[in-house]
């Protein structure tokens, strides 16, 4: 069933252009036409008949329907003002929607309801299924908000993480660098020394050479001179050279000893070059510190500050601003080593001076940002430090007795026997042990108020 305003579109539109007339003139047979359409269609028949009765008009100019003008300007007067307004027409029936089928999910108009289409259907107002649906899409947005939220907070932290590997990619070049230059430097003076060296033997044994051959040279030319004269002596007639015999036999009678040779007078080239990298490289082992762990600042709480060899570690006043990547520690002011061991055994000293520190080891799955329980049940094996008072961590709390101060700690872990002890290395004093039996990897840790570092090795070469 039509609507009254479909209806009534139907009536005012041109039988031409099927739009609203646009103004209407009206033929002698009382047909109306658009006068834009009406001159076309003359145009194109060459002919003045009606086009839709056929029938000739007796008039080149018909008039204007003014009645039909007005009722079409109000039509889309009107139709233009509920368009403004916001209402939305139904597609068959040019009706406002003022409906919800729920079974259908779309709006309908009130013809709509009355079709068999809708039969039987569930139907709302649109304002109080818009309000009802609407409700459904707020409890619906919170969680995608939320997840938005929680994404922008990682990307923050990407973003925050890209520029900080691109520093720490600076800062470790800039690093590798100057322990290149190091050595570098250590091995243009070792083989600067070397070749000093070698020119002094050099300058030396061609000084004593060129002193014998001076020397020999005197003694050729005396000789030569002596042989020189005998020879003359020798082609004289007889009774000259036996008036001169008796000198020249005193002449002819050599006080020169043998020539000696030179002992040793070449370049000890073996010196020189013997495993020559070998012992440059032994030389060099006493200008560089081995440490057996090393500070890992990945892990390290923003408020510790690292030496740039990562030996040594310290608290500082403001926080620093660096990535809160996984494997930092922000649930406690810490520091973890570079290494983490899963057997064997493993020894390293730390300098402790300060007022309050803690040394240990932790096992590598400790929560490293919220709460941690500092003891063995938590997975945490260390000693510190406190208003005086040296403690393990144990649970409670294990007072140490101490006779002086501690200067350094020695930490001593035997995964495979399920042990880490602390001593005084000064004098070998025992501290304290625990016992455990270990199950994952294990990772030193480190914090101190003041300067806390990890003591180097001596390093020794044996040749097999």
């Amino acid at each position: 069933m039509a609507s009254g305003s479909s209806l009534l579109e139907e009536d005012l539109a041109c039988p031409v252009c099927s739009e609203i007339f646009r103004d209407p003139v009206v033929l002698s047979c009382s047909h109306s036409i658009c006068k834009v359409c009406l001159k076309q269609y003359w145009d194109h028949k060459g002919s003045q008949e009606c086009p839709f009765c056929r029938r000739r008009s007796s008039k080149d100019c018909p008039p204007y329907n003014l009645s039909l003008r007005n009722i079409c300007e109000s039509f889309l007067k009107e139709k233009s003002q509920r368009a403004e307004a916001g209402s939305v027409l139904c597609s068959l029936h040019s009706e406002t929607l003022k409906l919800f089928c729920l079974e259908d999910q779309i709006p309908i108009c009130l013809i709509c309801q009355t079709s068999r289409k809708h039969e039987n259907h569930k139907l709302l107002p649109v304002q109080e299924a818009a309000e009802e649906y609407k409700e459904e899409l707020r409890t619906a947005l919170a969680p995608l908000q939320e997840k938005l939220k929680a994404f922008n907070a990682v990307k923050l932290i990407c973003d925050q993480t890209a520029e900080h590997i691109k520093s720490q990619a600076q800062h470790t070049e800039r690093q590798i660098k100057m322990e290149f230059e190091k050595l570098q430097q250590f091995l243009k003076d070792e083989e600067a020394a070397r070749i000093t060296a070698l020119r002094e033997e050099e300058e030396q044994k061609s000084q004593k050479m060129k002193e014998k051959i001076e020397k020999m040279t005197e003694e050729i030319s005396s000789l030569s001179e002596q042989i020189r004269a005998i020879k003359q002596v020798l082609g004289a007639e007889d009774i000259s050279f036996l008036q001169n015999y008796k000198d020249t036999q005193i002449r002819a009678q050599c006080t020169l000893g043998d020539p000696e040779k030179v002992s040793g007078p070449l370049i000890d080239v073996a010196k020189h070059l013997d495993n020559l990298k070998y012992r440059v490289w032994e030389k060099m082992l006493g200008t560089v510190q081995y440490t057996p762990v090393t500070l890992d600042p990945n892990t390290a709480h923003p408020k510790l500050s690292l030496s740039e060899d990562l030996t040594s570690v310290r608290r500082s006043d403001e926080k620093q601003q660096v990535p809160d990547n996984p494997e930092r520690c922000v649930g406690r002011c810490w520091v973890l080593g570079s290494e983490g061991f899963s057997s064997g055994s493993h020894c390293w000293d730390v300098e402790v001076g300060g007022v309050a520190w803690r040394a240990g080891v932790v096992k590598e799955s400790i929560s490293r940002k919220g709460r941690l329980d500092p003891s063995p049940a938590g997975g945490v094996w260390g000693i510190e430090l406190t208003s005086g008072v040296y403690r393990a961590l144990t649970s409670p709390l294990t007072v140490l007795t101490v006779q002086r101060d501690l200067q350094r700690v020695r930490v001593q872990l035997d995964w495979d026997r399920g042990e880490v002890s602390f001593s005084d290395p000064s004098n070998n004093t025992p501290l304290y042990t625990f016992k455990h039996s270990f199950t994952e990897r294990l990772f030193p840790f480190f914090f101190s108020v003041e300067t806390m570092r990890l003591c180097p090795m001596k390093v020794s070469v044996s040749v097999k």
